[in-house]
């Protein structure tokens, strides 16, 4: 076919979707076996959840865990939606009856669906581009002539292609010069719509490109700038980070900053002219003219939203790990709390809690203008209500709270220590309609309060009541794309609820939601049903919901518990389709001893059951309901308080990782203050991602490398020079230089400003600055000098500083 064919439109009416070409693609891509793709598209076609598919169908997909389930239905949907709307183009085109072979196999070959939009992009115009006029005037033959022939002959054939149409004098052709022009507009337009040459271009442009970023303004709004930074800013596109693309992508939407991307185009135009060996001069004319008009701006567009992509779906990344993590981090079961909301103004909100969280009582205290009675009122309600731990919250006056409670047990020789608590999006909880639902006749800083000692008791079940986007432990999170991110969010939530498993008789509406095969509305009933029936002591009762089915039956009952239950099985993870075999297993177990083989292959071939469920029964009947989130550090307990000025250089401090991000982490050491650990400082060997490290929720020991007692900021190291006291020089890049000039300072932990509705621990916006590799010596605070490129200045994580005008009102 040459590239004047044309398709029959039945021929392309009749094109449909190889779904058995995706699922190979997907096994290929993900290494495992064509089958167990297709059992888990098959699964989930059935309408079963990726928790269930995962846990309880590990036979039928081979034993592929959550993460590769999700993978397998997640890129069918994505290779689905593209193989749509690449028959979609083609049915287009076809329509119009511009499809011919050269169009037809670019659609096909296109990768993505940004290429497939800028193939239909011309079609879908209401004014046609100058390759269609050419293409209406008859000149495609005399376009294909110049694509092979010598120059010499194409001039001897452009007369022949002059004509004049009366009744359309738009596809009249006036001159053999206007019929040549016609053909280049052809060539060019062929160009831009070849995919390989666009793969080509756009891999010159990655490899030999920079991001380019100019302030707008003169150097008064410079100085006034958030994007300070990024004024006179230029980076290869080869070494950009993700954070820093978020950060241009928000001055440039903002109006402060004009972002380019900077390429050669001479460099450009001769790799392209070598790969295309144009046939003569005016064939010549007509790549470079398509490169330049059509082409390079079609690939410098495409590789900003691909940057953007891939740094947000980074940063959507970053925050769903370390919202997992927190989301697993070990409750402390059987424990009475006293939760309290340091306030100033009106005071601070205590509540007691017993060991379910049930609220016991409060009352409220002033840290500041009575101390000493606020130290008998703690007293005197730990003892009332037999309290073994204090929840404080880490909001404005927590330190003084955290000192008077400390005061409190060591004068009243108290039984119990206390524990700082991260409140971020309490203050969403406490005035949120659930909350209001769950304690109608409390002032909401008492739910607050009530909240924070909730999340010291069982951080899942409380944390699932808030908005995650509110937890805080996200960075550039009101950069992204809003949908993206919260449905990830939810995946997570839905993730972690579904491998801890949730206690039918106790488990809020919020909790619930989540489970396998739930949604909000038969969420909801469940507790409408609880309510009314009392404890349920049996999963077949579930059957007795109005909405709940067989199918969702199957779906929700392994994850729900019931330990109120007769049967153990009810408050395991055996699923209620397997008690006859978990029935016959369970007396062999409890006798200490493993099935023998000949009793393994008559189970098997009884119930009809693999290895791995035989496997996993007999697991679980050794350990029954086992929450893995037992083998994780507990919460840090303290009895006494440190203070800022008490820190030292070379000072040893137990902390809590609070919050990972791109260039380190962030953590709770006891004080207002997080304290911030570089990757670069997080072990003796290269550290390319903090969180290979480290993760939300670990407790580990540090050295204090650095001080600044003006910025009141605390920088930590893992490394063991460090350990004995010495600092010494970072370890380098394999490029011999530190990966990220982040290394220089740090700023806010994670967060937006709005993010911090309460004034939590680190609402004091923090600017970039050169706090580290000061040998140990406390900083002197001042700023470090700003350059003009990627590889100078001080980048704080973000390089730039989204608080930088809240800076200078305190200033």
């Amino acid at each position: 076919m040459n590239s004047t064919t044309t398709f029959d439109a039945g021929t392309i009416e009749a094109l449909s979707i190889d779904e058995l070409a995706i699922a190979q693609k997907i096994a290929g891509e993900l290494g495992v076996r064509l089958s167990q793709v297709q059992a888990v598209l098959s699964l989930s076609a059935e309408g079963c959840t990726v928790p269930f598919i995962s846990r309880y169908r590990k036979e039928r997909t081979g034993n592929l865990d959550e993460v590769q389930v999700r993978d397998c239905i997640q890129k069918f949907e994505s290779y689905k939606n593209l193989e749509e709307r690449r028959l979609e183009v083609l049915k287009g085109v076809s329509a119009l009856g511009k499809l011919d072979a050269f169009l037809y196999e670019n659609i096909q070959k296109a990768a993505t669906l940004t290429e497939l939009e800028d193939l239909w992009a011309p079609f879908k115009k209401k004014k046609k581009t100058r390759g269609m006029l050419a293409q209406e005037k008859g000149l495609g033959p005399l376009a294909d002539l110049m694509a092979k022939a010598s120059l010499e002959e194409v001039v001897a054939a452009a007369p022949s292609f002059v004509c004049s149409d009366e009744e359309h004098p738009e596809l009249s052709v006036a001159s053999p010069e206007e019929a040549l022009a016609g053909a280049r507009d052809i060539l060019a337009e062929r160009l831009s719509q070849d995919t390989e040459i666009r793969a080509y271009v756009k891999q010159l442009v990655l490899q030999h490109g920079s991001l380019s970023v100019k302030g707008i303004g003169d150097d008064e709004k410079r100085e006034q700038s958030t994007y300070q930074m990024y004024w006179d800013y230029k980076e290869p596109l080869s070494t950009l980070k993700h954070h820093r693309v978020l950060a241009v992508n928000r001055g440039e939407r903002e109006g402060e900053l004009d972002v380019s991307i900077d390429i050669d185009d001479l460099l450009v135009e001769d790799r392209v002219v070598e790969r295309v060996r144009p046939a003569n001069a005016q064939h010549r004319d007509a790549v470079t003219d398509g490169l330049s008009r059509l082409l390079l701006p079609a690939v410098r567009r495409e590789i900003r939203s691909d940057l953007s992509e891939k740094a947000e779906s980074h940063a959507i990344e970053v925050f769903s790990t370390n919202l997992r993590n927190l989301l697993m981090q070990p409750p402390l079961r059987g424990t009475r709390v006293l939760g309290i909301d340091p306030g100033i103004r009106t005071g601070t909100k205590c509540a007691a809690l017993d060991e379910t969280g049930k609220f016991l009582d409060y009352f409220v205290i002033n840290q500041e203008t009575k101390p000493e009675q606020g130290k008998k009122d703690i007293a005197a309600a730990v003892t009332k209500h037999g309290l073994s731990v204090v929840a404080v919250g880490n909001g404005t006056g927590s330190h003084e709270v955290q000192k008077l409670v400390a005061e409190a047990i060591a004068e009243h020789r108290l039984d119990c220590r206390f524990a700082v608590v991260d409140e971020d999006g309490a203050s969403v909880y406490s005035a949120s309609d659930l909350a209001r639902e769950e304690f109608p006749e409390l002032d909401l800083t008492i739910r607050g309060a009530i909240s924070i000692g909730r999340r010291l008791q069982d951080p899942l079940a409380e944390l699932v009541k808030i908005d995650p986007k509110s937890i805080g432990v996200g960075l550039y999170q009101h950069d992204v794309n809003q949908k993206r991110l919260a449905e990830q969010l939810d995946e997570v939530v839905g993730s972690v609820v579904n491998q801890v498993g949730v206690n039918l008789n106790t488990a809020s509406y919020s909790l619930l939601r989540y489970v396998s095969g739930i949604n909000a509305s038969l969420a909801k009933k469940i507790v409408k049903f609880r309510d009314a029936s009392g404890v349920i002591r049996s999963r077949s009762l579930l059957k007795e919901i109005p909405g709940l089915g067989e199918k969702t039956f199957e779906q929700c009952a392994g994850f729900l518990k019931i330990p109120e239950s007769d049967n153990p099985l009810d408050n395991s993870w055996v699923h209620p389709e397997n008690y006859a075999l978990a029935a016959e297993l369970l007396p062999i177990v409890k006798s200490g001893k493993d099935p023998s083989h000949e009793e393994r292959a008559a189970l098997k071939e009884k119930y009809g059951v693999g290895d791995i469920t035989l496997d996993d029964i007999i697991a679980e009947l050794k350990r029954p309901n086992r929450d893995p989130r037992e083998d994780l550090p507990p919460p840090l307990l303290q009895q006494g308080v440190l203070s800022f000025e008490d820190l030292q250089p070379g000072m040893k401090v137990k902390g809590k990782v609070k919050n990972v991000v791109d260039f380190g982490a962030f953590v709770d050491i006891g004080i207002k203050e997080s304290a911030l650990i570089h990757v670069s400082e997080m072990g003796d060997r290269f550290v390319k991602n903090p969180m290979d490290v480290l993760r939300v929720g670990d407790l580990k020991e540090f050295t204090i490398i650095s001080i600044d007692p003006v910025r009141r900021r605390i920088g930590l190291s893992l490394r063991a020079m460090a350990q004995t006291g010495q600092v010494a020089g970072r370890p380098e890049s394999a490029e011999g230089r530190r990966d990220d000039p982040s290394a220089a300072g740090f700023g806010h932990a994670g967060k937006d400003a709005k993010d911090e509705p309460r004034g939590g621990r680190n609402a004091a916006p923090q600017r970039a600055a050169s706090s580290f590799g000061s040998g140990g010596r406390v900083s002197t605070g001042k700023p470090a000098p700003r350059g003009r490129s990627f590889r100078e200045g001080s980048d704080d994580g973000m390089t730039y500083n989204p608080f930088a005008d809240l800076l200078k009102k305190q200033k």
